[in-house]
């Protein structure tokens, strides 16, 4: 199926290896119920006829091998590949227990150090089981029309240009665009918004999305792998693959840790071997020193935190970024798309003497039309409102940051900066520009002689501002807003955005070299764009992070965090989680090494028994595990505030007037 293509391709390297595993875990699972059963049989059977003690030992005996042997194999397998992790501790703690005919103690500490790697591997498995969940959502099959006639085929089958039917209630197959009909999309598995979108006519869509009312008629962009959906999968992919710093010097040191451990253990029998209790308590050391609680203290951390983050629709590529996050000192901001809505609208158009305007703006969207930047859609739209069509430009070059350059009908036209058209030879120290603080002016010439200006204009967002005061009172302490804009422009967005600084008029290479000098200063940057023409940028800061990425592969593949939606609350959002994760790091390190040490000490002393140990153990754990998923739920104050907002702006304004009171 399409939708286990990413999955399949994890699982590639090791299908085989997976395969025998999924064999042996129901093989430890039947050996364990079993093992645990003559357990209990065993205790029962001493308490019930002490008198014959030794049937029960051989219950117990059995039980203590059935639970024994697979901590002794896996023992023995890391011992042969070279490693020396915990099973050996483990193994030598069951072995030592059986040696010296204390096998009830043997079955009972095989029994929970079992227990407690079945806890480190389900919570290990946590990102894969994020890429189970998006696998569930895919759809896997859908409506092609073929012509009229409507066939059902599989979802991975499809390819761009395909048409497809969606009924309410139905996933939809593919990214695509909407042909006929309307509906309301729950979108919240790709964007994190909270609240259905209304799409018709004209909208994208993405797959595995649901249609929540209307019948839709899609064509499809994007199919199986190359969907937004699936690039989401790739990106959890991306994150369960990468350790941070942290989760790396524990490796480091890992190696030390077991022959230390032995060494104390071996040293404390080796004084006490004559006293009654020597042996149970290098046991019960070796218990107690198995690092489980260390092992799951980073890892579990991480995974709740990614999932907290994907909720809100904030996909990051790699756990290294999250702790990169929690030490940013200066952000830059993109104006256009970032800070804006990056729907500009056309304002005011001005022609000069002896030009029309029907002819200013037919000129300009022939050169724009085919190009996919805000402004040329803006061109295109107000043109389809005034009813101005334009001849398809027979050549076309789009020069990043500047504007763009078409042939149509013989004639040369510009249509971009007044700095860059002057470059090209085109005198525009005759234009009319009174009366245009606060708009973006766009410059059109033909054969070197200029014709006018079109004014543009975007909205700020309407979060922004509160958003970048949140990041004030985290620290960071630079928040700049870059921009290819006039400097009327940016003066005026920077203010109302509560910007610490502002750069206008600036083109891509020189955003770069504006985030280079930032780190140059000593600052941790955090670079924000809409990844269209940003990408130099993104990819000089210490962590960028893409608006809107959905459907956009370019803010995807350029950004090392991509925000799924455009609410810019997640940023701070993301500074924060990044500081509670490390906070949740720090006290299960502490609690975990705490408890290993207090407990190796008790145990040398004599006052933790092997069955007690083996408890101990695996509470250390789940207080860990526990403590970790407290972070799932980091954020959902700030979901229900952004959902309570949007249900304010959907909800209709009525003016009420006052009646009179009777006479």
């Amino acid at each position: 199926m399409a939708h286990d293509n990413i999955f399949v391709k994890a699982q590639q390297a090791h299908e085989h290896h997976d395969h025998d595993h999924a064999h042996t875990a129901n093989l430890q699972i039947v050996m364990t119920f079993v093992g645990g059963m003559l357990l209990i049989v065993a205790f029962v059977a001493g308490f019930i006829y002490p008198e014959i003690p030794e049937r029960a030992e051989f219950v117990a005996l059995l039980a203590a091998i059935l639970l024994g042997i697979p901590l002794i194999i896996e023992a023995a397998r890391d011992l042969l590949h070279g490693r020396t992790e915990m099973n050996e501790l483990v193994a030598l703690a069951v072995i030592a227990a059986i040696a010296s005919g204390k096998y009830q103690e043997a079955g009972v500490i095989a029994f929970f150090m079992i227990l407690g790697s079945l806890i480190e591997h389900r919570t290990a498995l946590g990102a894969r089981k994020s890429i189970e969940e998006l696998v569930r959502i895919t759809p896997t099959r859908a409506t092609k029309l073929d012509g009229d006639v409507e066939v059902e085929v599989e979802a991975k089958d499809l390819k761009p240009g395909d048409r497809v039917r969606v009924r309410p209630g139905d996933n939809i197959p593919g990214d695509g665009r909407i042909l006929t009909g309307s509906s309301s999309v729950n979108q919240a598995n790709v964007t994190g918004e909270s609240l259905p979108q209304d799409k018709t006519v004209g909208d994208d869509v993405f797959g595995g999305t649901i249609s929540l009312t209307g019948v839709m008629d899609i064509e499809i962009t994007k199919a199986g792998h190359d969907t937004t959906l699936g690039q989401v999968q790739d990106l959890i992919l991306q994150a369960e693959k990468t350790r941070t710093p942290v989760m790396r010097l524990a490796d480091q040191y890992a190696r030390w840790y077991t022959p230390i451990v032995l060494m104390l253990a071996g040293m404390v029998y080796f004084f006490t071997k004559g006293t009654e209790d020597g042996l149970d308590r290098a046991i019960a050391m070796l218990i107690v020193a198995c690092p489980c609680a260390i092992i799951l203290s980073t890892p579990t951390a991480m995974v709740a935190a990614l999932s907290a983050a994907a909720r809100l629709g904030l996909l990051i590529k790699k756990v290294t970024d999250l702790e990169v996050a929690r030490n940013l000192t200066a952000i830059v901001f993109d104006k256009t798309g970032t800070l804006t809505t990056g729907k500009l609208n056309v304002t005011r158009m001005r022609p000069v003497d002896g030009i029309e305007p029907e002819d200013l703006l037919r000129t300009a969207v022939g050169a724009e039309q085919n190009s996919r930047h805000p402004v040329a859609r803006a061109i295109v739209e107000v043109a389809e409102k005034a009813r101005v069509s334009a001849k398809k430009p027979t050549e076309f070059e789009e020069v990043s940051g500047r504007g763009v350059r078409a042939k149509i009908d013989g004639a040369d036209v510009l249509v971009g900066r007044p700095a860059w058209l002057e470059e090209q030879g085109v005198d525009t120290s005759g234009v009319d520009t009174a009366g245009t603080e606060g708009l973006s002016l766009l410059y059109v010439a033909r054969d070197s002689k200029v014709l006018g200006w079109v004014g543009l204009e975007d909205k700020t967002r309407t979060d922004a501002a509160r958003a970048i005061d949140a990041l004030a009172e985290l620290g960071v302490r630079e928040r700049v807003m870059l921009t290819g804009d006039r400097w009327s422009v940016a003066r005026k967005v920077a203010a109302e955005m509560h910007c610490s600084g502002v750069k206008a008029e600036v083109l891509p290479g020189e955003k770069l070299t504006a985030v280079d000098q930032l780190r140059a200063a000593g600052h941790t940057v955090a670079v924000v764009g809409d990844g269209v023409n940003d990408a130099p940028a993104l990819a000089a800061g210490d962590i960028s992070i893409a608006m809107g990425a959905a459907g956009s592969d370019v803010a995807i593949h350029s950004a090392s965090i991509a925000l799924m939606n455009n609410n810019l609350n997640r940023i701070p959002f993301l500074v924060a989680l990044s500081r509670r994760c490390f906070e949740v790091i720090r006290q299960n390190m502490v609690f975990a090494i705490a408890y290993v040490v207090l407990t190796l000490a008790f145990s040398a002393a004599g006052y933790v028994p092997p069955i007690l140990a083996a408890f101990l153990h695996v509470a250390s754990s789940i207080v860990v595990v526990f403590n970790s998923t407290r972070l799932v739920r980091e954020g959902e104050d700030l979901d229900r505030q952004t959902y309570e907002e949007e249900q304010r702006r959907k909800r209709p304004t009525v003016q009420l007037e006052a009646v009179p009171a009777p006479a």
